[in-house]
């Protein structure tokens, strides 16, 4: 028997769809109202039909409310600050398009902001973190300062959306506090039960607070732990690495993995009393001598440092780290010499010729074309064990031909053996450099040095710039500077830009439009670094309403 309930039952969703599909014109709704139209009465039963369903819908248990999250005790952002974090987060990629002209390039001056906010120890705005945490989902450069400026309250969203799930990975243990070394019993359960970003994590924190806590931990379990495991903990023993971790690292270089191997070396070659470090600079030494005889090439009495290169790799020079196989394209002995070399002790070159420094080792010719392979072995061990004197020696003049020093070969080995001096002494070394060959091959060295830039070097960019627009140069050439300055120069700078702002006439030779571009940028760079220095003033609070 049908109910009455059934019977007052209109036609089903489905057959309401097949009709939709159908066209009334093929087939007419089921039940049609009288003096309706039959595509009208169509809608009206779906009408009815939905609302049915909607009616009809059981309720469900509801789920657990989320444990709020702890206040964020830090103090909040001075009101002007915090409308230039909205300002620097709405300018996002793809929101212009074409000619940059005048304008700031703001989010690119959004790390800066962040920078200076982290230091003043500000708390985010809430408003603000959706748009904050959607930024470093797409900038992976942005999500160490914007989960710092975030705090627990990114983890909680990220815990909510599974497009913010990159804050609980970068956050060990999905954002929980770690142990230290005064609470043994959760270290030894998170070494043994966690994930292994979470044990990396583990591992380098507590290497920063006690070295010889997390080389115990390592030690416990290190037979056990999988090829490329051991390489990722093996690497944590940089931060701190200390004479108490030799005897770990020797047993290491018998490692079954030859990239474990390869890392112990190396690690055991940065400390210089190491055992695996005399051994080297017993090598190393034998290899290299001088002669004061004036047999070689070079003028009669004047010394001359000879190189004999290894004959083989022999099994001792293998286990210290020493790969036998050379790279195409490299003879076996060089390529044997140079990581003996690297590996060695810089003090052991001063003894073994007569206590002379490096910049007169480093000036003495070199036989047989072996200068290169000498000098870029020695370029390597200077930045391994961060050795200043020997990176000077090595770097050399900025104004000597090509910059290139006496033994650097690269752009890229000179921006490293750079980063070993204090930072005032490297911008110097940069500024005397552009001063003398310009900024085309400076980019990579200007990398290098804090920011903001000394006065010296901020002077030296400006001038260059300057020159390089009087030479008729395409202005396009010196974008990537011109973007680096943006964001490096000191903002005491743009006074001296400003009459670099107005547009010149284009000289026969300059490239056409070249005055017009080259005032635009300058115009932009002086707007920039004016805005940089009122985001300081924000955020110190200074006029802030």
């Amino acid at each position: 028997m049908t109910s009455a309930s059934e019977a007052s039952a209109g036609p089903s969703w489905e057959e309401l769809v097949t009709t939709a599909l159908l066209g009334t014109d093929r087939r007419a709704p089921a039940g049609p109202v009288p003096g309706r139209a039959a595509p009208v009465a169509l809608l009206d039963a779906a009408a009815v039909e939905t609302v049915r369903r909607r009616a009809g819908i059981r309720p469900v248990r509801a789920v657990a409310r989320p444990e709020p999250v702890a206040p964020d005790r830090r103090p909040p952002l001075p009101p002007a600050a915090a409308r230039r974090l909205a300002t620097l987060l709405a300018d996002r990629p793809g929101t212009g398009g074409g000619r940059r002209g005048t304008a700031p390039d703001l989010m690119e001056l959004l790390p800066q902001w962040l920078a200076l906010a982290n230091a003043h120890g500000y708390a985010a705005p809430p408003e603000a973190l959706p748009a904050l945490l959607d930024a470093a989902r797409g900038r992976t450069d942005l999500r160490p300062a914007v989960l710092v400026f975030a705090g627990a309250r990114a983890l909680w969203l990220a815990r909510c959306n599974k497009d913010w799930r990159f804050a609980l990975r970068a956050a060990p243990g999905g954002g929980a506090a770690l142990p230290g070394p005064d609470e043994p019993e959760r270290v030894r359960r998170l070494w043994r039960e966690g994930l292994f970003a979470e044990r990396v994590a583990l591992l380098a924190a507590l290497r920063t607070e006690d070295a010889a806590s997390a080389r115990e931990v390592l030690s416990g379990t290190w037979q056990t732990e999988r090829a490329e495991d051991r390489l990722m903990f093996l690497d944590t023993l940089r931060t701190g690495l200390e004479a108490a971790d030799e005897p770990f690292l020797e047993a290491a270089l018998a490692d079954r993995s030859r990239n474990v191997r390869a890392t112990a070396a190396e690690l055991l070659s940065a400390l210089p009393a190491s055992a695996l470090a005399g051994r080297m600079a017993k090598r190393a030494t034998a290899c290299v001598a001088v002669d004061r005889t004036g047999s070689t090439s070079t003028a009669a009495g004047t010394p001359t440092l000879v190189v004999e290169a290894p004959h083989e790799c022999d099994p001792g020079m293998e286990r210290d780290g020493v790969v036998p196989k050379a790279p195409a394209g490299r003879g076996e002995r060089s390529w044997w010499l140079g990581q003996l070399v690297e590996a060695a002790p810089l003090g052991a070159w001063s003894r073994r010729f007569g206590g002379r420094t490096p910049a007169e080792i480093v000036a003495l010719p070199v036989a047989d074309d072996w200068q290169g392979e000498l000098h870029g072995a020695w370029c390597r061990a200077a930045v391994r064990q961060w050795d200043p004197e020997w990176s000077r020696a090595l770097l050399g003049a900025p104004s000597t031909p090509e910059a290139g020093g006496p033994g650097a070969v690269s752009l890229a080995e000179r921006a490293k053996l750079l980063a070993t001096l204090s930072s005032g002494e490297r911008a110097e070394w940069v500024a005397g450099f552009i001063a003398t060959h310009g900024l085309s091959e400076a980019f990579q060295l200007l990398g290098v040095c804090a920011v903001p830039w000394a006065p010296p070097l901020g002077r030296a960019v400006v001038d260059a710039l300057d020159i390089a627009r009087d030479a008729g140069s395409y202005p396009w050439s010196f974008s990537g500077v011109m973007g680096l300055a943006e964001r490096c120069l000191d903002p005491a700078e743009a006074v001296r830009l400003q009459p670099l702002t107005a547009t010149p006439e284009d000289a026969e030779d300059s490239a056409p439009g070249a005055g017009g571009y080259w005032a635009e940028a300058f115009q932009r760079l002086a707007t920039t670094l004016r805005l940089r220095a009122t985001m300081r003033e924000e955020l110190a609070g200074v006029g802030s309403g």
